[in-house]
């Protein structure tokens, strides 16, 4: 009998809802991931550069990297960030790279190789790799708390941390209604999923994986916005990629979902992160909710958050015009003006 693997939607970035597991068989196409490094016009008129870097255990992370500035970023889940987090190489150098068995990095075959700790090293492998002495990290949803981690384990290396949609140090966590999504109607929508259910019995995602993974990425977008006008700016998906479509992505967070819920990081080591932290957040997020943020910047001495009123999980895509504004003042020394000190998890109602 089939095994199903459900999965809280709080560490999908793409697929927040029940994935079905159907084994550990690796569906794959013909596309292939070697790549030379090269380079491709930027739209600002520097060059993007891209390729690979070797890890020990003999994976090779996939990276694109843009701008000179004197001051470096890195930003890891490049598939879902780079193409809006570029423009900053206008000022910094950005480093932007796939996790593990995601976007274009290779695909692992020892599910015990996918595991947060290994994503904690691979922020420290890039770091190496490209010899940055001091950095920010920014990190969007489980990888907003892995990047807290990182600064935990290596606090020499970073200057500065964002979060984005940060998933809660604890799994499990419950926060009350007002800093969850709370929405009226299902999101997604209850009756477009049972028919991608009914796709999947039919051995859809097995035999199609791809038009399974845009049939799925269709439904479930709707999930990362607040809006559902805003759906659009969210680009096409990601299911040009292999790692991403569901039949292998399912396996991906078997493991790695596993490994979350083994943390057991004490607030008291959280609060030794003295370095400034920018949280941003919005209200609606679905996938890691509001109460997270909040729940961070009370624990971390030298954060402050900003509140994305109505934004989702992918706020940066959806309030452009509010987020890159605080992060460009935030990586330049100043605090963005919207930006308050958490002092209790409930809103103040004033």
């Amino acid at each position: 009998m089939k095994r199903r693997l459900i999965i809280p939607s709080l560490l999908l970035c793409c697929f927040a809802f029940l994935l079905p597991l159907q084994g550990s068989e690796r569906v794959s196409s013909d596309r292939s991931l070697g790549l030379n490094q090269k380079k491709r016009a930027a739209p600002s008129g520097s060059q993007i550069e891209e390729g690979y870097v070797q890890t020990p255990d003999g994976l090779r992370l996939y990276y694109r990297k843009v701008g000179r500035g004197s001051r470096t970023v890195i930003i890891p889940l490049r598939l879902f960030l780079f193409d809006e987090f570029k423009q900053l190489g206008d000022s910094f150098t950005v480093i932007s790279y796939d996790t593990r068995n995601r976007g274009l990095s290779s695909p692992v075959a020892d599910g015990s190789k996918l595991t947060i700790d290994e994503d904690i090293e691979d922020i420290e492998r890039v770091r190496q790799h490209f010899g940055v002495k001091k950095f920010t990290l920014i990190g969007y949803s489980y990888m907003g708390m892995g990047v807290v981690l990182y600064a935990m384990k290596y606090p020499q290396y970073v200057e500065r941390l964002v979060q984005l949609g940060p998933v809660p140090l604890k799994y499990g966590t419950k926060y009350p209604a007002s800093l969850t999504a709370n929405d009226e109607k299902p999101v997604p929508d209850p009756a477009a999923m049972a028919k991608i259910e009914e796709r999947r019995k039919e051995g859809m995602d097995q035999s199609s994986p791809r038009e399974y993974c845009e049939m799925m990425w269709q439904a479930t977008r709707f999930m990362l916005v607040g809006n559902p006008a805003s759906v659009e700016k969210l680009g096409p998906g990601v299911c040009d990629m292999p790692n991403e479509w569901p039949v292998n992505l399912t396996r991906h967070f078997q493991y790695s979902f596993a490994s979350i819920q083994r943390l057991n990081i004490s607030k008291a080591d959280v609060a030794k992160v003295s370095i400034p932290v920018l949280t941003i957040h919005g209200t609606k997020d679905r996938n890691a909710p509001y109460g997270a943020g909040r729940e961070w910047d009370m624990l971390l001495p030298n954060a402050r958050l900003l509140t994305i009123e109505g934004g989702a999980h992918q706020s940066f895509s959806e309030f452009p015009e509010i987020v890159f504004p605080a992060i460009r003042a935030f990586l330049n020394g100043k605090w963005p003006s919207a930006a308050e000190k958490v002092i209790t998890l409930e809103r103040s109602r004033a």
